[in-house]
């Protein structure tokens, strides 16, 4: 992946929203609480690892993994 579509500095809210196909990744780390939560449409990938005590390097390689699987 030369270009990633998701960064640690991604909203949760729009990667939730322009990519369906990552959540399995979010219930993985952050359970369900993110599709309703309402501080996920201001807060970043980096944010929620930290207030769930992941590393944000390893959520944002399964959500891109995710993203270039459902383009094949």
């Amino acid at each position: 992946m030369s270009n990633p579509p998701i960064t640690k500095k991604s909203s949760l809210g729009d990667v939730i929203k322009n990519y369906p196909e990552t959540e399995t990744v979010f219930k993985k780390y952050f359970g369900s609480g993110c599709f309703t939560c309402p501080g996920s449409k201001m807060e970043d990938i980096a944010f929620g690892a930290m207030m769930h005590n992941m590393d944000p390097e390893i959520i944002v390689k399964e959500l891109n993994d995710a993203v270039e699987k459902a383009k094949k």
